[in-house]
């Protein structure tokens, strides 16, 4: 009888043994199969200065890309960056890309296909006008051309505004550029994009401030794959100790 019982514990003691084997084969120490590799594989849209541009060389730098490899840091995780359109980040997770961040905001929409991390900015939306005009309210946009980067509030902004003329681009500087050669009324980009687009063309375009519009306050989070708890806990740990020791801080000040 002993040898019988003495040989069931030893079965299950192996039985539990496989299963702990299996389960960290999935997963690593912060529980979640994204990041069980080692790598984290990272969507951008590297055509939003100060959030994310193509750097000297050639590779996506700015406040986020800097922010998520300080993330991949904390994780001990190597951070590999995608470039991609705008428009196509939130249907990428999970296929070409573990998480992306680009300046994006939450919304009730994107959170129907991904969760997000904890916000780790505020923006609201800026209009853009030639220097000359005359636009100022809200009600100066009706009937307009007014130009966006698809897929971003401003694109949604603009299908709200009675008669404009929603004119979408890849980029938002083919936008800038359209309203400066006078084939746009306006541009509706976030506030820290318009700052850069302002200082680079100072004597063409204004950057107007969307709270005088009535625009609202956003927050821009990380997007990750729905329901994976342990990479949401992960992230949103990183980014509090990244707060909590300055890192933060120091990148706010170097990019922004």
């Amino acid at each position: 009888m002993q040898s019988r019982i003495m040989g069931a514990a030893l079965t299950a003691a192996l039985l539990i043994s496989l299963l702990a084997g299996c389960g960290a084969s999935g997963s690593n120490a912060n529980g979640s199969a994204v990041l069980s590799d080692g790598v984290l594989t990272v969507g951008t849209n590297a055509e939003f200065p100060p959030f994310e541009y193509v750097g000297d060389n050639g590779e996506p730098d700015g406040f986020d890309i800097a922010l998520i490899n300080a993330i991949g840091e904390k994780l001990g995780v190597k951070v590999e960056v995608q470039n991609m359109e705008f428009d196509s980040l939130v249907s990428s997770i999970g296929s070409k890309a573990d998480v992306a961040i680009a300046g994006m905001t939450v919304t009730e929409e994107r959170k129907q296909s991904v969760d997000f991390s904890d916000p780790y900015f505020d923006a609201v939306q800026h209009v853009l006008v030639p220097a000359e005009s005359d636009i100022a309210t809200y009600e100066d946009l009706e009937g307009k051309a007014i130009g966006c980067q698809l897929g971003t509030t401003g694109d949604f902004i603009i299908e709200e505004i009675e008669g404009a003329t929603d004119q979408q681009y890849n980029k938002a500087v083919d936008a800038v550029n359209d309203l400066i050669n006078g084939r746009l009324d306006a541009v509706i980009v976030d506030s820290n994009p318009a700052g850069v687009f302002t200082a680079n063309y100072p004597d063409k375009i204004r950057d107007l401030d969307g709270e005088d519009f009535g625009f609202e306050t956003e927050q821009y989070a990380i997007a990750m794959p729905k329901g994976d708890k342990a990479l949401a806990d992960a992230i949103n740990q990183a980014i509090k100790d990244l707060k909590a020791d300055g890192t933060f801080d120091e990148l706010v000040n170097k990019y922004m």
